[in-house]
Protein backbone atom coordinates (compact mmCIF):
# COMPACT_ATOMS: atom_id res chain seq x y z
CA UNK A 1 0.00 0.00 0.00
CA UNK A 2 0.66 3.47 -1.03
CA UNK A 3 2.79 4.86 2.25
CA UNK A 4 1.50 8.01 2.08
CA UNK A 5 -2.44 7.02 1.84
CA UNK A 6 -1.70 4.52 4.73
CA UNK A 7 -0.77 7.16 6.72
CA UNK A 8 -3.77 9.37 6.29
CA UNK A 9 -5.70 6.45 6.57
CA UNK A 10 -3.99 5.36 9.73
CA UNK A 11 -4.45 9.53 10.84
CA UNK A 12 -8.45 8.97 10.61
CA UNK A 13 -8.78 5.40 11.67
CA UNK A 14 -7.31 6.69 14.77
CA UNK A 15 -9.27 9.77 15.12
CA UNK A 16 -12.57 7.59 14.82
CA UNK A 17 -11.17 5.21 17.32
CA UNK A 18 -10.84 7.73 19.97
CA UNK A 19 -14.56 8.97 19.32
CA UNK A 20 -15.00 5.28 20.64
CA UNK A 21 -16.46 4.46 16.85
CA UNK A 22 -16.88 0.86 16.27
CA UNK A 23 -18.85 -0.71 12.80
CA UNK A 24 -21.80 -2.45 14.11
CA UNK A 25 -23.94 -4.95 11.87
CA UNK A 26 -27.69 -3.65 10.96
CA UNK A 27 -30.48 -5.21 9.93
CA UNK A 28 -30.87 -4.63 6.42
CA UNK A 29 -34.39 -4.00 5.55
CA UNK A 30 -33.56 -4.52 1.86
CA UNK A 31 -34.65 -8.20 1.81
CA UNK A 32 -37.77 -7.09 3.68
CA UNK A 33 -38.91 -4.97 0.81
CA UNK A 34 -37.52 -7.90 -1.80
CA UNK A 35 -40.34 -10.08 -0.03
CA UNK A 36 -42.89 -7.31 -0.23
CA UNK A 37 -42.28 -6.43 -3.95
CA UNK A 38 -42.77 -10.71 -4.08
CA UNK A 39 -45.93 -10.25 -2.16
CA UNK A 40 -48.02 -7.56 -4.59
CA UNK A 41 -46.39 -9.89 -7.52
CA UNK A 42 -44.26 -7.52 -8.64
CA UNK A 43 -41.03 -9.72 -8.63
CA UNK A 44 -41.17 -13.21 -9.26
CA UNK A 45 -39.63 -15.80 -6.60
CA UNK A 46 -36.70 -16.61 -9.00
CA UNK A 47 -36.03 -12.75 -9.68
CA UNK A 48 -36.27 -12.31 -6.16
CA UNK A 49 -34.20 -15.61 -4.77
CA UNK A 50 -30.38 -14.62 -6.30
CA UNK A 51 -30.55 -10.95 -4.39
CA UNK A 52 -32.34 -12.04 -1.03
CA UNK A 53 -29.55 -14.61 -1.26
CA UNK A 54 -26.35 -11.99 -2.16
CA UNK A 55 -28.10 -9.80 0.71
CA UNK A 56 -27.82 -12.42 3.45
CA UNK A 57 -24.34 -13.27 2.56
CA UNK A 58 -23.11 -10.01 2.69
CA UNK A 59 -24.87 -9.22 6.35
CA UNK A 60 -23.18 -12.74 7.94
CA UNK A 61 -19.60 -11.90 6.25
CA UNK A 62 -20.09 -8.31 7.91
CA UNK A 63 -21.44 -9.14 11.23
CA UNK A 64 -18.81 -12.09 11.56
CA UNK A 65 -16.15 -9.65 10.78
CA UNK A 66 -17.38 -7.09 13.28
CA UNK A 67 -17.53 -10.12 16.21
CA UNK A 68 -14.16 -11.28 15.34
CA UNK A 69 -12.92 -7.71 15.69
CA UNK A 70 -14.47 -6.99 18.73
CA UNK A 71 -13.60 -9.92 20.12
CA UNK A 72 -9.52 -9.17 19.21
CA UNK A 73 -9.38 -6.00 20.85
CA UNK A 74 -12.19 -6.47 23.92
CA UNK A 75 -13.29 -2.96 22.98
CA UNK A 76 -10.34 -1.22 24.28
CA UNK A 77 -8.53 1.73 22.47
CA UNK A 78 -5.51 0.36 19.98
CA UNK A 79 -1.97 2.47 20.77
CA UNK A 80 0.91 0.56 19.24
CA UNK A 81 1.61 1.08 15.52
CA UNK A 82 1.81 -2.30 14.54
CA UNK A 83 -2.12 -3.00 16.22
CA UNK A 84 -3.03 0.14 14.14
CA UNK A 85 -1.81 -0.85 10.96
CA UNK A 86 -3.21 -4.32 11.21
CA UNK A 87 -6.43 -2.52 12.19
CA UNK A 88 -6.04 0.04 9.43
CA UNK A 89 -5.66 -3.63 6.82
CA UNK A 90 -8.69 -4.87 7.98
CA UNK A 91 -10.60 -1.37 7.41
CA UNK A 92 -9.47 -1.92 3.96
CA UNK A 93 -10.61 -5.02 3.68
CA UNK A 94 -14.14 -3.75 4.88
CA UNK A 95 -13.96 -1.28 2.41
CA UNK A 96 -13.47 -3.62 -0.29
CA UNK A 97 -16.18 -5.35 1.12
CA UNK A 98 -18.63 -2.22 0.98
CA UNK A 99 -17.73 -1.49 -1.99
CA UNK A 100 -18.95 -5.02 -2.81
CA UNK A 101 -22.22 -4.54 -0.60
CA UNK A 102 -22.70 -0.96 -2.54
CA UNK A 103 -22.22 -3.01 -6.20
CA UNK A 104 -25.02 -5.25 -4.78
CA UNK A 105 -27.29 -2.70 -3.69
CA UNK A 106 -27.30 -1.11 -6.64
CA UNK A 107 -27.84 -4.03 -9.00
CA UNK A 108 -30.88 -4.92 -6.56
CA UNK A 109 -32.31 -1.37 -7.05
CA UNK A 110 -32.00 -1.44 -10.37
CA UNK A 111 -33.84 -4.85 -10.74
CA UNK A 112 -36.49 -3.28 -8.56
CA UNK A 113 -36.95 -0.11 -10.43
CA UNK A 114 -37.12 -1.80 -13.86
CA UNK A 115 -39.82 -3.98 -12.32
CA UNK A 116 -41.93 -1.39 -10.66
CA UNK A 117 -41.62 0.86 -13.88
CA UNK A 118 -42.75 -2.08 -15.98
CA UNK A 119 -45.41 -2.84 -14.25
CA UNK A 120 -46.85 0.70 -14.12
CA UNK A 121 -46.21 0.87 -17.73
CA UNK A 122 -48.43 -2.25 -17.88
CA UNK A 123 -51.01 -1.01 -15.56
CA UNK A 124 -51.50 2.10 -16.60
CA UNK A 125 -54.28 1.87 -19.57
CA UNK A 126 -52.74 5.15 -21.75
CA UNK A 127 -49.66 4.92 -23.74
CA UNK A 128 -47.71 8.47 -24.77
CA UNK A 129 -45.73 8.80 -27.03
CA UNK A 130 -43.94 11.13 -29.69
CA UNK A 131 -43.41 10.62 -33.64
CA UNK A 132 -43.66 11.60 -37.10
CA UNK A 133 -47.36 12.91 -36.10
CA UNK A 134 -46.48 14.70 -33.63
CA UNK A 135 -47.50 13.64 -29.25
CA UNK A 136 -49.41 10.64 -29.19
CA UNK A 137 -52.33 9.59 -26.57
CA UNK A 138 -53.33 5.62 -26.87
CA UNK A 139 -55.32 3.44 -25.25
CA UNK A 140 -54.28 -0.13 -24.88
CA UNK A 141 -57.12 -1.57 -26.33
CA UNK A 142 -55.67 0.34 -29.68
CA UNK A 143 -59.64 1.70 -29.63
CA UNK A 144 -58.76 5.29 -28.96
CA UNK A 145 -55.60 7.44 -30.51
CA UNK A 146 -55.14 11.55 -30.29
CA UNK A 147 -51.95 12.88 -32.64
CA UNK A 148 -51.31 16.37 -31.55
CA UNK A 149 -49.07 18.50 -33.61
CA UNK A 150 -48.22 22.23 -34.01
CA UNK A 151 -46.76 23.11 -37.08
CA UNK A 152 -44.66 26.58 -38.09
CA UNK A 153 -43.80 28.03 -41.69
CA UNK A 154 -41.58 31.11 -41.93
CA UNK A 155 -40.80 32.56 -44.70
CA UNK A 156 -38.98 35.62 -46.99
CA UNK A 157 -39.68 36.60 -50.36
CA UNK A 158 -37.98 38.93 -52.31
CA UNK A 159 -39.38 40.68 -54.65
CA UNK A 160 -43.28 39.26 -54.95
CA UNK A 161 -44.98 37.27 -52.16
CA UNK A 162 -47.50 35.82 -54.67
CA UNK A 163 -47.32 34.78 -58.21
CA UNK A 164 -47.75 37.89 -60.37
CA UNK A 165 -50.39 37.25 -63.09
CA UNK A 166 -50.54 40.88 -65.29
CA UNK A 167 -48.08 43.49 -66.47
CA UNK A 168 -48.95 45.66 -62.97
CA UNK A 169 -47.61 42.64 -61.08
CA UNK A 170 -44.77 42.72 -62.96
CA UNK A 171 -43.80 46.40 -62.94
CA UNK A 172 -44.72 46.94 -59.27
CA UNK A 173 -42.39 47.92 -56.62
CA UNK A 174 -40.27 44.70 -55.00
CA UNK A 175 -41.24 43.93 -51.35
CA UNK A 176 -39.09 42.51 -49.06
CA UNK A 177 -41.55 40.11 -46.91
CA UNK A 178 -41.25 38.25 -44.12
CA UNK A 179 -44.01 36.59 -42.94
CA UNK A 180 -46.00 33.35 -40.75
CA UNK A 181 -46.87 31.60 -43.96
CA UNK A 182 -48.74 28.92 -41.80
CA UNK A 183 -49.35 28.63 -38.39
CA UNK A 184 -51.06 25.18 -37.66
CA UNK A 185 -52.30 23.24 -34.95
CA UNK A 186 -53.37 19.23 -36.08
CA UNK A 187 -54.91 16.59 -34.06
CA UNK A 188 -56.63 13.39 -35.54
CA UNK A 189 -56.62 9.66 -34.62
CA UNK A 190 -59.59 7.30 -34.29
CA UNK A 191 -61.91 6.37 -31.77
CA UNK A 192 -64.48 3.61 -30.75
CA UNK A 193 -62.49 1.60 -32.94
CA UNK A 194 -59.29 1.59 -35.00
CA UNK A 195 -61.18 2.15 -38.47
CA UNK A 196 -63.22 4.71 -37.42
CA UNK A 197 -60.58 8.07 -37.82
CA UNK A 198 -61.02 11.68 -37.31
CA UNK A 199 -59.18 15.05 -38.15
CA UNK A 200 -59.45 18.24 -37.39
CA UNK A 201 -56.88 21.46 -38.96
CA UNK A 202 -56.72 24.93 -37.37
CA UNK A 203 -55.23 27.60 -39.18
CA UNK A 204 -54.00 30.25 -36.51
CA UNK A 205 -52.77 33.54 -37.82
CA UNK A 206 -52.41 33.95 -41.47
CA UNK A 207 -50.31 36.68 -42.80
CA UNK A 208 -52.54 39.73 -44.17
CA UNK A 209 -52.04 42.88 -46.69
CA UNK A 210 -51.64 46.10 -44.95
CA UNK A 211 -55.28 47.16 -46.38
CA UNK A 212 -57.17 43.70 -45.81
CA UNK A 213 -59.45 43.14 -42.65
CA UNK A 214 -58.38 41.93 -39.18
CA UNK A 215 -60.44 38.96 -40.18
CA UNK A 216 -58.71 37.78 -42.79
CA UNK A 217 -55.73 36.37 -40.24
CA UNK A 218 -58.19 35.28 -37.72
CA UNK A 219 -58.21 31.40 -36.48
CA UNK A 220 -60.22 29.30 -38.65
CA UNK A 221 -60.88 25.52 -38.98
CA UNK A 222 -59.86 25.20 -42.22
CA UNK A 223 -60.04 20.57 -42.34
CA UNK A 224 -62.52 18.62 -40.29
CA UNK A 225 -63.30 15.25 -41.05
CA UNK A 226 -65.04 11.72 -39.88
CA UNK A 227 -63.48 8.66 -42.05
CA UNK A 228 -65.06 5.45 -41.80
CA UNK A 229 -61.70 2.72 -43.22
CA UNK A 230 -62.72 -0.99 -41.53
CA UNK A 231 -62.10 -2.24 -45.40
CA UNK A 232 -59.49 -1.25 -47.93
CA UNK A 233 -61.89 -1.63 -50.98
CA UNK A 234 -64.79 0.59 -49.44
CA UNK A 235 -63.86 3.25 -47.07
CA UNK A 236 -66.58 6.80 -46.11
CA UNK A 237 -65.44 9.83 -45.73
CA UNK A 238 -67.14 13.11 -44.26
CA UNK A 239 -66.45 16.65 -43.78
CA UNK A 240 -64.36 19.24 -45.13
CA UNK A 241 -61.11 18.95 -46.42
CA UNK A 242 -58.85 19.15 -49.25
CA UNK A 243 -60.76 17.04 -52.06
CA UNK A 244 -58.55 14.45 -53.50
CA UNK A 245 -58.22 15.78 -57.15
CA UNK A 246 -54.98 16.19 -57.83
CA UNK A 247 -51.76 15.36 -55.94
CA UNK A 248 -49.98 19.12 -56.02
CA UNK A 249 -52.74 20.38 -54.17
CA UNK A 250 -53.64 16.79 -51.33
CA UNK A 251 -49.65 16.95 -50.89
CA UNK A 252 -49.29 19.47 -47.53
CA UNK A 253 -47.85 22.17 -47.77
CA UNK A 254 -45.27 20.62 -45.23
CA UNK A 255 -44.47 18.04 -48.07
CA UNK A 256 -43.99 20.17 -50.43
CA UNK A 257 -40.64 20.18 -53.01
CA UNK A 258 -40.45 23.93 -53.40
CA UNK A 259 -41.47 26.61 -50.90
CA UNK A 260 -44.83 27.21 -52.49
CA UNK A 261 -47.17 25.30 -55.08
CA UNK A 262 -46.86 26.12 -59.10
CA UNK A 263 -48.70 28.52 -60.84
CA UNK A 264 -50.82 26.05 -62.01
CA UNK A 265 -52.76 25.28 -58.49
CA UNK A 266 -54.24 28.83 -58.08
CA UNK A 267 -56.11 28.19 -61.42
CA UNK A 268 -57.10 24.28 -61.19
CA UNK A 269 -57.55 23.34 -57.88
CA UNK A 270 -60.74 22.37 -55.82
CA UNK A 271 -59.58 23.08 -52.72
CA UNK A 272 -61.51 22.36 -49.45
CA UNK A 273 -65.17 21.21 -49.75
CA UNK A 274 -67.77 19.97 -47.54
CA UNK A 275 -69.57 17.04 -48.68
CA UNK A 276 -69.00 12.87 -48.48
CA UNK A 277 -66.81 10.54 -50.65
CA UNK A 278 -66.15 6.85 -51.22
CA UNK A 279 -62.96 6.05 -51.89
CA UNK A 280 -61.12 2.29 -52.09
CA UNK A 281 -58.48 0.37 -53.13
CA UNK A 282 -58.53 -2.50 -55.50
CA UNK A 283 -56.26 -5.67 -56.65
CA UNK A 284 -53.85 -4.87 -53.82
CA UNK A 285 -50.04 -5.22 -54.31
CA UNK A 286 -50.54 -6.65 -58.18
CA UNK A 287 -50.12 -4.91 -61.55
CA UNK A 288 -53.75 -4.21 -61.71
CA UNK A 289 -53.08 -2.22 -57.86
CA UNK A 290 -55.29 0.90 -58.14
CA UNK A 291 -57.20 3.51 -56.12
CA UNK A 292 -60.94 5.50 -56.69
CA UNK A 293 -62.04 8.67 -55.52
CA UNK A 294 -66.08 9.57 -56.05
CA UNK A 295 -67.52 12.49 -54.15
CA UNK A 296 -70.36 14.66 -54.43
CA UNK A 297 -69.61 18.32 -52.33
CA UNK A 298 -71.71 21.08 -52.06
CA UNK A 299 -69.32 23.03 -53.90
CA UNK A 300 -68.89 26.61 -52.10
CA UNK A 301 -65.67 25.94 -50.94
CA UNK A 302 -64.42 25.80 -46.89
CA UNK A 303 -66.94 27.06 -44.68
CA UNK A 304 -69.94 27.71 -46.98
CA UNK A 305 -73.13 26.31 -47.24
CA UNK A 306 -74.97 26.12 -50.87
CA UNK A 307 -76.95 28.46 -52.46
CA UNK A 308 -78.67 25.94 -54.64
CA UNK A 309 -79.79 22.88 -55.19
CA UNK A 310 -76.77 22.07 -57.59
CA UNK A 311 -73.66 20.56 -56.34
CA UNK A 312 -70.27 19.67 -57.31
CA UNK A 313 -68.89 15.89 -58.53
CA UNK A 314 -65.45 14.84 -58.69
CA UNK A 315 -64.13 11.44 -59.37
CA UNK A 316 -60.46 10.06 -59.44
CA UNK A 317 -58.75 7.08 -60.68
CA UNK A 318 -55.21 6.02 -59.72
CA UNK A 319 -53.43 3.00 -61.14
CA UNK A 320 -50.35 1.81 -59.18
CA UNK A 321 -48.65 0.30 -62.12
CA UNK A 322 -45.62 -1.09 -59.96
CA UNK A 323 -48.23 -2.71 -57.36
CA UNK A 324 -47.43 0.07 -54.39
CA UNK A 325 -48.82 3.16 -53.48
CA UNK A 326 -47.08 5.86 -53.79
CA UNK A 327 -48.44 8.45 -50.65
CA UNK A 328 -49.10 11.70 -51.14
CA UNK A 329 -45.94 13.57 -50.08
CA UNK A 330 -43.47 14.89 -52.53
CA UNK A 331 -39.37 14.49 -52.92
CA UNK A 332 -38.04 10.83 -52.02
CA UNK A 333 -36.40 12.51 -48.38
CA UNK A 334 -37.03 8.33 -47.03
CA UNK A 335 -34.91 6.80 -50.30
CA UNK A 336 -38.28 4.40 -51.42
CA UNK A 337 -36.02 1.10 -51.67
CA UNK A 338 -38.68 -0.43 -54.89
CA UNK A 339 -39.71 1.68 -57.68
CA UNK A 340 -42.93 3.48 -56.72
CA UNK A 341 -45.49 4.91 -59.19
CA UNK A 342 -48.71 5.96 -60.42
CA UNK A 343 -50.63 7.35 -63.11
CA UNK A 344 -54.45 9.13 -62.27
CA UNK A 345 -57.05 10.92 -63.92
CA UNK A 346 -59.77 12.76 -62.30
CA UNK A 347 -62.74 14.94 -63.22
CA UNK A 348 -65.15 17.24 -61.61
CA UNK A 349 -68.04 19.56 -62.68
CA UNK A 350 -70.18 22.19 -60.32
CA UNK A 351 -72.56 24.75 -61.07
CA UNK A 352 -72.27 27.78 -58.89
CA UNK A 353 -71.05 31.60 -58.08
CA UNK A 354 -67.19 30.34 -58.11
CA UNK A 355 -65.04 30.32 -60.59
CA UNK A 356 -62.04 29.04 -58.34
CA UNK A 357 -61.76 28.08 -55.34
CA UNK A 358 -58.54 28.08 -51.83
CA UNK A 359 -58.10 27.98 -48.76
CA UNK A 360 -60.15 30.90 -47.96
CA UNK A 361 -63.13 29.33 -49.75
CA UNK A 362 -65.09 30.60 -52.66
CA UNK A 363 -63.50 32.71 -55.52
CA UNK A 364 -63.07 34.35 -58.75
CA UNK A 365 -60.85 33.81 -61.56
CA UNK A 366 -59.11 37.15 -62.95
CA UNK A 367 -61.62 38.87 -65.34
CA UNK A 368 -65.12 37.19 -63.91
CA UNK A 369 -67.44 38.21 -61.60
CA UNK A 370 -66.71 37.68 -57.84
CA UNK A 371 -69.14 35.22 -56.02
CA UNK A 372 -70.48 38.33 -54.28
CA UNK A 373 -71.43 39.84 -57.21
CA UNK A 374 -72.86 37.32 -59.19
CA UNK A 375 -76.13 34.98 -59.10
CA UNK A 376 -76.90 31.61 -58.03
CA UNK A 377 -75.54 29.03 -60.55
CA UNK A 378 -74.16 31.74 -62.86
CA UNK A 379 -70.88 29.81 -63.47
CA UNK A 380 -70.66 25.78 -64.81
CA UNK A 381 -67.27 24.57 -63.98
CA UNK A 382 -66.01 21.47 -66.16
CA UNK A 383 -62.29 20.76 -65.55
CA UNK A 384 -60.04 17.42 -65.90
CA UNK A 385 -56.94 16.23 -64.80
CA UNK A 386 -54.36 13.99 -65.85
CA UNK A 387 -51.30 12.78 -63.43
CA UNK A 388 -48.02 11.17 -63.36
CA UNK A 389 -45.68 10.28 -60.45
CA UNK A 390 -42.50 8.57 -59.44
CA UNK A 391 -40.05 8.07 -56.64
CA UNK A 392 -36.94 5.80 -56.39
CA UNK A 393 -33.52 5.77 -54.51
CA UNK A 394 -33.54 9.39 -53.77
CA UNK A 395 -35.44 10.69 -57.17
CA UNK A 396 -38.99 11.81 -57.13
CA UNK A 397 -41.05 12.96 -60.28
CA UNK A 398 -44.10 14.55 -60.86
CA UNK A 399 -46.59 15.74 -63.57
CA UNK A 400 -49.98 16.74 -64.33
CA UNK A 401 -51.50 18.39 -66.98
CA UNK A 402 -55.56 20.09 -66.44
CA UNK A 403 -58.29 21.43 -68.91
CA UNK A 404 -60.67 23.96 -67.60
CA UNK A 405 -63.62 25.40 -68.55
CA UNK A 406 -66.09 28.14 -67.35
CA UNK A 407 -69.13 28.90 -68.59
CA UNK A 408 -70.72 31.81 -68.08
CA UNK A 409 -74.49 31.91 -67.83
CA UNK A 410 -75.37 35.21 -67.78
CA UNK A 411 -72.46 36.68 -70.23
CA UNK A 412 -73.28 33.48 -72.48
CA UNK A 413 -69.81 32.44 -72.76
CA UNK A 414 -67.41 29.98 -72.39
CA UNK A 415 -63.25 30.30 -71.10
CA UNK A 416 -60.71 27.53 -71.41
CA UNK A 417 -58.13 27.15 -69.75
CA UNK A 418 -54.80 24.72 -69.75
CA UNK A 419 -51.67 24.27 -67.65
CA UNK A 420 -49.33 21.69 -66.64
CA UNK A 421 -46.08 21.48 -64.65
CA UNK A 422 -43.40 19.26 -64.09
CA UNK A 423 -40.78 18.87 -61.63
CA UNK A 424 -38.03 16.50 -60.21
CA UNK A 425 -35.74 15.72 -57.43
CA UNK A 426 -32.77 14.09 -56.35
CA UNK A 427 -30.39 13.36 -53.04
CA UNK A 428 -27.17 13.66 -55.05
CA UNK A 429 -25.34 11.98 -52.05
CA UNK A 430 -25.82 8.76 -53.84
CA UNK A 431 -24.23 9.49 -57.04
CA UNK A 432 -21.56 11.88 -55.26
CA UNK A 433 -20.71 11.04 -51.79
CA UNK A 434 -18.92 14.75 -51.06
CA UNK A 435 -22.58 16.29 -51.46
CA UNK A 436 -24.37 16.17 -48.05
CA UNK A 437 -26.60 13.50 -47.61
CA UNK A 438 -29.44 15.81 -46.15
CA UNK A 439 -28.95 18.76 -49.23
CA UNK A 440 -32.20 17.47 -52.55
CA UNK A 441 -31.88 19.30 -55.47
CA UNK A 442 -35.14 20.08 -57.59
CA UNK A 443 -36.22 21.91 -60.70
CA UNK A 444 -39.34 22.79 -61.80
CA UNK A 445 -41.24 23.71 -65.10
CA UNK A 446 -44.95 24.97 -65.37
CA UNK A 447 -47.14 27.02 -67.98
CA UNK A 448 -50.50 28.03 -67.92
CA UNK A 449 -52.76 29.58 -70.69
CA UNK A 450 -55.73 31.82 -69.79
CA UNK A 451 -58.26 33.94 -70.79
CA UNK A 452 -57.32 38.18 -70.43
CA UNK A 453 -58.08 39.89 -67.35
CA UNK A 454 -59.29 43.01 -69.52
CA UNK A 455 -60.45 40.42 -72.54
CA UNK A 456 -61.57 37.06 -72.04
CA UNK A 457 -61.31 36.41 -76.06
CA UNK A 458 -57.72 37.46 -75.43
CA UNK A 459 -55.78 34.86 -74.25
CA UNK A 460 -52.55 35.18 -71.88
CA UNK A 461 -49.62 32.58 -71.46
CA UNK A 462 -47.25 32.27 -67.89
CA UNK A 463 -44.75 30.11 -66.91
CA UNK A 464 -42.27 29.24 -64.66
CA UNK A 465 -39.14 28.25 -64.35
CA UNK A 466 -37.65 27.28 -60.69
CA UNK A 467 -34.81 26.36 -58.88
CA UNK A 468 -34.82 24.47 -55.35
CA UNK A 469 -32.85 23.07 -52.70
CA UNK A 470 -33.90 21.08 -49.28
CA UNK A 471 -32.07 20.45 -46.51
CA UNK A 472 -33.59 17.99 -44.62
CA UNK A 473 -32.78 18.39 -40.37
CA UNK A 474 -35.66 15.44 -39.92
CA UNK A 475 -37.33 14.53 -42.85
CA UNK A 476 -40.15 17.13 -43.66
CA UNK A 477 -40.64 17.48 -40.16
CA UNK A 478 -37.47 19.92 -39.98
CA UNK A 479 -36.09 21.49 -42.86
CA UNK A 480 -35.08 24.48 -44.98
CA UNK A 481 -36.55 25.21 -48.23
CA UNK A 482 -34.78 28.32 -51.01
CA UNK A 483 -35.83 28.19 -54.32
CA UNK A 484 -35.12 30.84 -57.33
CA UNK A 485 -37.65 31.31 -60.01
CA UNK A 486 -37.65 32.96 -63.25
CA UNK A 487 -41.63 34.28 -64.08
CA UNK A 488 -42.79 35.23 -67.74
CA UNK A 489 -46.07 36.83 -68.80
CA UNK A 490 -47.02 37.33 -72.50
CA UNK A 491 -49.86 39.49 -72.78
CA UNK A 492 -52.36 38.83 -75.43
CA UNK A 493 -54.55 42.38 -75.06
CA UNK A 494 -51.60 44.57 -74.73
CA UNK A 495 -49.14 42.00 -76.93
CA UNK A 496 -46.63 42.47 -74.26
CA UNK A 497 -43.92 40.13 -72.84
CA UNK A 498 -42.57 40.64 -69.49
CA UNK A 499 -40.44 38.81 -66.52
CA UNK A 500 -39.19 38.58 -63.25
CA UNK A 501 -36.97 36.79 -60.69
CA UNK A 502 -38.05 35.55 -57.21
CA UNK A 503 -36.22 34.63 -54.42
CA UNK A 504 -37.60 32.72 -52.00
CA UNK A 505 -36.22 30.94 -48.60
CA UNK A 506 -38.67 29.03 -45.80
CA UNK A 507 -38.14 26.87 -42.27
CA UNK A 508 -40.84 24.24 -42.09
CA UNK A 509 -40.89 22.71 -38.57
CA UNK A 510 -43.47 20.19 -36.80
CA UNK A 511 -43.91 19.68 -33.50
Amino acid sequence: MNIRVRGTMMAVLLGIFSAGYFPHAMADSSVELIKMLVEKGILSKEEAAPLIESREKSIEANASHNSSLKAEHGGTVVTTATEVEEIVERKVSEAMDQKLDNHIDTRMDKTITDKVAARVEEDFPVQASHGSKGFTLATRDGNWRTNLQWRAQTRFTSPTRSDPRDIGDFTSDAQNTFEARRLRMKIGGHGFRPWIGYYFEVDLQPTRSVDSSSSNASSRVIDWRITLDKYDWAALRLGQWKIDYNRERVDSSGRQQFVERSIVNRIFTIDRQVGVQLRGRLFKNTPADMRYWAGVFTGEGRGVRNDDEDMMWMGRLQWNFLGRDLKWKQTDVEYTKKPTGSLAIAAATNKGRCTRWSSSGCGNLDGFTSPANAIDGQFKVEQMMQEFAFKWHGLSIQQEFHWKTVEDRVAGTKSDFTGSYAQAGYFFHHLIPAIPEPLELAFRYAFVEEPNEVDRTQENKREEFTLGANWFFAGHNNKLTADFSHLTLDDGFFNRKVNDNRFRVQWDVSY
